[in-house]
């Protein structure tokens, strides 16, 4: 199922480059000059690497 990076919560698990990733946090920023939102997202695969990106808040993410 997609999910868009402005709908994704903490705990909720997404594919980032073929890996599982559970979000720890999500952060929504204000509309920038694309005129679009753009979303902060931290992440921890199963062997605890930490990933951080960021994304427009539409961008579809694959979620379970």
């Amino acid at each position: 199922m997609k999910k868009q990076a402005k709908d994704l919560k903490k705990g909720d698990k997404v594919k980032i480059a073929g890996k599982l990733f559970t979000i720890l946090e999500v952060e929504v920023s204000d509309v920038a000059k694309q005129g679009k939102s753009k979303v902060r997202i931290v992440a921890v695969d199963e062997k605890g690497e930490k990933l951080i990106i960021i994304r427009p808040e539409d961008y579809p993410f694959e979620s379970e």
